[in-house]
């Protein structure tokens, strides 16, 4: 990569500040892809087969509803992660905390695999099964903030969105990858993939666990974080500090609703509705992968495009075309067409998810201090995603049993848009903001005229 898009004030021109930078940002992508594939390979097993093997003898519809609540205990579980992991990433530094986490997700999806079920040892199995989950939500509750805001705070003044955007695309490369190995072992007889080969994604996540902690052991610690640590003179705790201003926490959690109903319904669950219509699970999978695909392209242009006009017009203008392809998308999926499938995913997720995606790495962790930086952007940003896709896919499934048709699905997605569209009129622009100094609160209201623009 050219240097030119991360010079700012002479210390960014340095080379050496540039190699880490471009180490970190690799960090970063390579990381969450190999956090959001662990979290994703889980979301797609539990719509094909969970089910049946941790919850048998229930209603088909039942036992897929029952697999999507182990999937939201993950979401439950991940504010956790963000308080926990952020407050010893404030106080001791956030590349301890990011290995932590890796080590943690890729642990826990590991033994995923290796999980019996309940034929074997009955109740134990959705026990056992619903605890790991929790650990793979603690550990991603803490992982995507550090990792975002470690290549933020490295990369200056003037490109944050662009670079930020390395971290986004983790979760479309984390997807497309989980979408072709699942894809690989779906292939297999009925019967061997129940018996074994579900299994398969979740014991090669320990090789992606291996690459991930390799590079992420060679970065430096964020340059800002090495800044406020010298005056510790405050005993205070992180968490305080951002409840303590709740504004911000807020509007972060609310801004970020959108775009995570997209991605949970227009993935994990739309596997289990599109077979359930008549679909293989062949051309769903390879819907995902596509769309998947055409994020990785999206992202970075839509976070690009944040640092030139800003990053409410990017965020705007995706829940926007969110929210009105919501019904055309549906009626695309309901076409029973496999190419009308990959254009439906490609409109709603690879695009306007893509959109509202991309600028909310720079965005969250502009909207908080240095001091609290890690605590607040992991509890908006994990806040979002308890809301807008813990329980969208249970819910989903719940309202489309009862209705017998897929209104409720196009319904939580314009529901889910339009609460990112309002709040993000609320919130002030920060693509021109400082992130220099230690101060535990920045402007993120928006001014009167900014919201009337």
């Amino acid at each position: 990569m050219p240097s030119s898009p991360v010079a700012s004030p002479p210390p960014s021109t340095d080379p050496e500040r540039t190699r880490q930078l471009r180490r970190v940002a690799l960090s970063g992508l390579l990381g969450t892809a190999v956090e959001f594939y662990d979290f994703l390979v889980y979301g797609t097993v539990a719509a094909l087969v969970f089910g049946e093997l941790f919850f048998p003898g229930a209603d088909p519809a039942v036992g897929t509803i029952a697999a999507f609540g182990t999937f939201a205990a993950g979401y439950v579980a991940r504010p956790l992660g963000g308080i926990v992991f952020g407050h010893f990433g404030d106080r001791l530094g956030r590349k301890s905390m990011l290995l932590l986490t890796m080590g943690l997700m890729g642990g826990a999806s590991f033994l995923i695999g290796l999980l019996p079920t309940y034929d074997t040892v009955g109740v134990w199995a959705p026990v056992l099964l619903i605890a790991l989950r929790v650990l793979q939500g603690i550990a991603i509750g803490g992982e995507w903030g550090g990792a975002t805001l470690m290549v933020v705070e490295h990369a200056g003044e003037r490109r944050r969105g662009l670079w930020s955007s390395f971290t986004q695309m983790g979760a479309p490369l984390g997807s497309l990858l989980s979408s072709l190995v699942v894809t690989l072992v779906v292939a297999m007889p009925r019967d061997q993939f129940t018996a074994w080969g579900w299994r398969v994604p979740f014991l090669l996540s320990v090789v992606l666990l291996g690459v991930g902690l390799f590079v992420r052991l060679k970065v430096v610690e964020s340059p800002l974080f090495a800044e406020v640590k010298k005056d510790r003179a405050e005993a205070r705790l992180p968490i305080l500090d951002v409840l303590r201003r709740p504004r911000p926490l807020l509007l972060a959690c609310c801004v970020g609703i959108g775009a995570f109903t997209a991605q949970s319904l227009l993935t994990s669950y739309l596997i289990a509705y599109a077979t359930g219509i008549g679909y293989a699970r062949p051309q769903v999978l390879t819907a995902l992968t596509v769309s998947a695909a055409v994020a990785l392209v999206v992202l970075p242009c839509a976070s690009a495009l944040s640092d030139r006009v800003g990053r409410r017009p990017v965020v705007l203008t995706g829940a926007a075309l969110s929210a009105a392809t919501a019904f055309p998308v549906l009626a695309l999926i309901d076409s029973k067409s496999p190419g009308a499938l990959i254009l439906a995913v490609v409109i709603g997720h690879g695009i306007a998810q893509s959109a509202m995606y991309g600028p909310l790495g720079a965005l969250l962790t502009e909207m908080f201090g240095t001091r609290v930086r890690y605590t607040g952007a992991s509890l908006g940003y994990q806040g979002a995603t308890l809301i807008g896709a813990g329980f969208s896919p249970m819910i989903a499934g719940g309202l489309v049993a009862g209705s017998g048709n897929g209104t409720p699905v196009a319904l939580l997605l314009c529901g889910g848009s339009l609460i990112t569209a309002v709040t993000v009129r609320f919130v002030r622009e920060t693509s021109r903001t400082s992130l220099s100094g230690a101060a535990a609160e920045l402007p993120t209201t928006a001014r009167p005229e900014e919201i009337t623009a």
